[in-house]
């Protein structure tokens, strides 16, 4: 694989950094704002065929068993969408935060997350180090 092909989980072309290039540069900023703005466009799409699909293929059936299945797959299917639909807002607020030039810098501690992260997890508010804290609390707690 060369350097030249999209690789990741959003398809796009890793960032190359140039040599003393600022962190989070409006170059970086666009690269990021074309991921998320890609992603977001996915999601759309994704829900716009769901409800397409539970239009079309919304029907009554008579036998219980298959009444159940069908409302099952949709119950499963609404899900996913609603997750879709947090993770939509979580991107819409991202987006802002990039047009805010506030993007890329952990909400805890203030350092730069790193772009080989976030182009794994383009919506990452924290670094990986408080990351890793707040995972730790978590289990505590559990």
């Amino acid at each position: 694989m060369t350097d030249k092909q999209a690789t990741g989980p959003f398809n796009f072309e890793p960032y190359q950094e140039k040599a003393g290039e600022e962190y989070m540069n409006p170059a970086q900023e666009d690269h990021f704002r074309t991921i998320l703005l890609a992603w977001k466009q996915e999601l759309m799409e994704e829900v716009d065929k769901t409800v397409d699909h539970m239009k079309d293929d919304a029907a009554n059936f008579p036998d219980p068993n298959d009444r159940a299945t069908q409302e099952s797959e949709f119950s499963l299917e609404l899900r996913a969408r609603d997750r879709e639909r947090k993770l939509l807002k979580k991107i819409d607020e991202i987006l802002k935060k990039l047009d805010e030039h506030e993007y890329g810098f952990c909400d805890s501690c203030g350092i730069e997350i790193g772009l080989r992260r976030l182009e794994a997890r383009p919506t990452a508010t924290l670094c990986i180090d408080c990351k890793t804290l707040d995972e730790i609390r978590e289990k505590q707690r559990a």
